[in-house]
């Protein structure tokens, strides 16, 4: 099982432009961060320079777009600048910016790309920390005909499908299968706005930054020509006959789902807010910043229910440790090996099998009649596992040998019976010092966790 390890900018870059309700001149900066740091939006424009930090559940409102808050400081617009990271792999990124809302730029999520690659991607030690989509997940809105549905898959895609009240634009859809072609087949996508749209927010004062260079304007429902020449005065366009219904844009439609790839854009940005890269595949109908809010919440309250899933392994692939391997490392024997393969070593991670079967020696007493796996030789196992990685770190791993210093916070959540599968996750906890380790643990039985454990151990040279 391939792990991947989590990323950051290897440089800082900024992108100005209007803010597209406000009409300020707004700089946004984007910087590298360190592991686990996800996505923070900085308001550097007033006092003590607070911090937001990008979650679904700080989002205050999704009317004109997203919009985080934290007390009484907002940031809103911020869905495009997240896209871009989520699709390009940032796990770790502080943004800055100078005012109340990202600089609209031209209106996709191109500019945020280019940038990306220009100033490069940096991995970091700490492994990604991935939302495994395991069951089907949905939520309808029954009033907007609006649905979200994640289903499981083995890499992130999404798929969108829109349908306008319009007879001048058509329903379409869109598909993402490869987040690799995010930048050529889906960053471009420009936002768009009806002009049935436009003339109450322009009735409130609002949108003063949109144009023609950051929008696709959809005029297909006829006004006056007083309404529609007040709106080319807004844009600094000339007046239109008010009788020709079409697009009023400088450049022409890039594709001609333009307008449902930029819904698609959006998804990912709104996504974004879960706080993990998703192993799933999305699939909305008539998707918006309202539902896509929702879902986003309803995917943390999973995380927080499930905060550590269970590794995912496949049976029939090669192990990275088979038994006999296990052997060379660990000197336990039977009835004391405790592990029997190892599925998963990356950085400072590991993971590995236990087989749990009627006939460990251990059943015959512990019960005759209801056989219950100790929690002791649980966290035996655990500690084996954990051996394992630190071991395997030796020139000679045989030479050396692991013992337990203590045992911390220990928890049993389920019963281990004969036919479960344990699966233990367990990862070292900081640099091993002076032949000291730390290493948390966890024991899995399906989806289920059924132990979890804080142990150190000493590293010592075999006589």
């Amino acid at each position: 099982m391939h792990a991947t390890r989590q990323t950051t900018l290897k440089g800082s870059f900024s992108l100005s432009s209007k803010g597209l309700h406000t009409g300020l001149d707004l700089t946004v900066t984007f910087n590298p961060a360190p592991e686990n740091f996800g996505y923070q939006i900085q308001r550097v424009d007033l006092e003590g320079q607070p911090i937001i930090k990008a979650l679904a559940e700080k989002v205050v409102d999704t009317q004109r777009g997203t919009v985080l808050a934290q007390d009484d400081i907002k940031v809103s617009t911020v869905e495009h600048g997240l896209s871009a990271l989520y699709a390009m792999g940032i796990d770790n990124c502080l943004i800055q910016v100078n005012g109340p809302e990202f600089p609209i730029l031209d209106g996709s999520a191109i500019l945020y790309v280019q940038k990306i690659i220009e100033v490069g991607i940096e991995e970091q030690e700490a492994l990604k920390n991935y939302y495994v989509v395991r069951h089907k997940m949905e939520l309808k809105d029954e009033e907007t005909g609006s649905c979200i549905t994640l289903l499981p898959d083995e890499e992130f895609s999404v798929t969108a499908m829109c349908s306008f009240e319009s007879k001048f634009i058509s329903s379409q859809f869109a598909t993402l299968d490869d987040i690799s072609k995010y930048p050529t087949d889906i960053a471009a996508a420009r936002t768009f706005v009806f002009v049935r749209d436009i003339l109450p927010l322009l009735e409130l004062n609002l949108i003063k930054g949109g144009d023609l260079d950051n929008a696709i304007v959809i005029y297909e429902r006829q006004v006056t020509q007083e309404q529609l020449d007040h709106l080319a005065d807004v844009l600094k366009v000339p007046h239109m006959d008010a009788t020709n219904i079409g697009y009023i844009q400088h450049r022409p439609l890039q594709w001609d789902n333009e307008c449902t790839r930029h819904k698609l854009l959006d998804i990912i940005g709104d996504m974004a807010l879960i706080g993990r890269p998703i192993k799933g595949r999305i699939v909305a109908t008539k998707p918006g910043h309202t539902i896509n809010n929702k879902f986003a919440r309803l995917v943390r309250k999973d995380i927080r229910r499930n905060e550590i899933q269970a590794p995912t392994f496949d049976p029939n692939a090669t192990p990275v440790l088979d038994n006999n391997q296990i052997k060379h490392i660990l000197p336990h024997r039977y009835p004391m090996q405790l592990v029997d393969k190892i599925v998963s070593m990356e950085g400072n991670t590991i993971v590995g099998v236990k087989n749990v079967t009627a006939n460990e020696p251990f059943f015959v007493g512990h019960f005759p009649t209801e056989p219950v796996m100790p929690g002791v030789l649980q966290l035996e196992a655990m500690a084996q596992v954990g051996g394992l990685l630190v071991l395997s770190q030796k020139e000679e791993p045989e030479r050396w040998s692991t013992y337990f210093i203590s045992i911390e916070n220990v928890k049993f959540k389920q019963k281990v019976v004969p036919g479960d599968t344990l699966i233990f996750r367990v990862e070292l906890i900081g640099p091993i010092r002076h032949g000291i380790c730390t290493i948390h643990g966890y024991a899995f039985v399906g989806e289920k966790m059924v132990t979890e454990a804080l142990l150190t151990a000493q590293i010592v040279k075999n006589k």
